[in-house]
């Protein structure tokens, strides 16, 4: 055999070992281990509801099936989980970090308390868009868009704090559109605003659709909750007859306010993140694993009996999102930062 064709020959057995050597390393890597997923926000909220039943599927799509557990880390809007990813999480590929994505355009924002940089997490995908929704209690009086617009007491209305959809997108929609509120902030997640919204001690919410309609059925059901508003491109499938938020911009900077501050940030407010420095082949591997769990009949059987909407996005995808954020014009990212955070 000449020398050159054994030459070539050598260097495709040691490419094909190498390649088995690396998934097998993948697949040993991960069996008999635990995979946390670190949930920023309280036990019972949309957030929690998605991880938990990803955390029921993916296992099976990660090499050596390792255990799936949900540990909750409220406080802050989720920011503190966010930090404790980026910052004290090993990057192991055994922490994955479940956020809301809106903190990532808090960081354009300057928001205060953010100790992580966007551009060096590793993105694993996002499982559904967080596209908002405005509803109120019929105890509240406010059961009408044009009551809610005339109201002569602003309305008292629950969030979590600076970098949630319903904390971010309640802000706009008061600076943009001028909707009389009262922003409690403050509480650990939705299912505390459930709470006392249900006590009477708010009167309604802005938040993610999904999770209005899993968690607070009965009351949109009975009519006890109304919904006014939704703050969406166009309109949901579920809500054809409920206004746009959009529509009733009546400024163009009110509407890219609108356009940037909540439409562009709805794809990406449930991300699945890792921390900086992860190795590329625990990535790739739990990239996949998750785009795999997307597709299994199981998990959106799962999702469709619990009334949860699927609209995910490939670890890539979600990546060119957020970096994307950074690129917004300068003077309409001060705007929305007056908006959102003002001082």
């Amino acid at each position: 055999m000449k020398p050159d064709v054994m030459r070539w020959m050598m260097v495709i057995a040691v490419i094909g070992l190498t390649a088995a050597v690396g998934h097998g390393s993948t697949h040993n890597y991960y069996r008999g281990k635990t995979v946390r997923i670190v949930v920023g926000l309280a036990a019972g909220g949309g957030y929690d509801l998605y991880s938990r039943a990803v955390a029921r599927h993916i296992h099976k799509h990660i090499p050596g099936s390792p255990n799936i557990i949900v540990e909750n880390m409220p406080g802050a809007g989720s920011l503190i989980s966010a930090n404790y990813v980026y910052k004290v999480a090993r990057p192991d590929g055994l922490t994955i970090g479940n956020f809301a994505g809106s903190l990532f355009q808090g960081q354009t924002l300057g928001q205060k308390g953010i100790e992580f940089d966007a551009q060096r997490f590793e993105y694993m995908g996002a499982v559904a868009k967080v596209e908002t929704a405005c509803a109120f209690t019929r105890v509240s009086g406010i059961t009408s868009l044009d009551r809610w617009m005339n109201a002569t007491v602003p309305p008292k209305m629950g969030a979590t704090g600076p970098g949630t959809a319903g904390h971010d997108t309640s802000r706009i929609l008061n600076a943009t559109l001028g909707l009389p509120m009262q922003l409690v902030v403050g509480y650990k997640g939705t299912a505390d605003i459930r709470v006392a919204v249900e006590g009477g001690e708010l009167g309604g919410i802005c938040t993610g659709w999904e999770s209005l309609k899993s968690t607070w059925r009965r009351a949109l059901d009975q009519g006890d909750l109304v919904l006014l508003l939704q703050n969406m491109p166009k309109a949901h499938p579920d809500l054809p007859k409920i206004p746009l938020a959009i529509s009733y911009a009546k400024t163009e900077e009110a509407r890219q306010l609108i356009q940037l501050g909540i439409h562009d940030v709805s794809a990406i407010n449930r991300p699945y993140i890792l921390p900086p420095g992860t190795p590329k082949d625990r990535v790739q591997a739990l990239r996949k694993a998750f785009t795999d769990t997307m597709k299994d009949p199981d998990f959106r059987a799962e999702a469709e009996r619990a009334n949860m909407d699927l609209s995910p996005l490939t670890g890539e995808e979600l990546e060119s999102i957020v970096l994307g954020l950074f690129k917004a014009s300068p003077a309409l990212i001060a705007k929305l930062k007056q908006i959102i955070l003002p001082k």
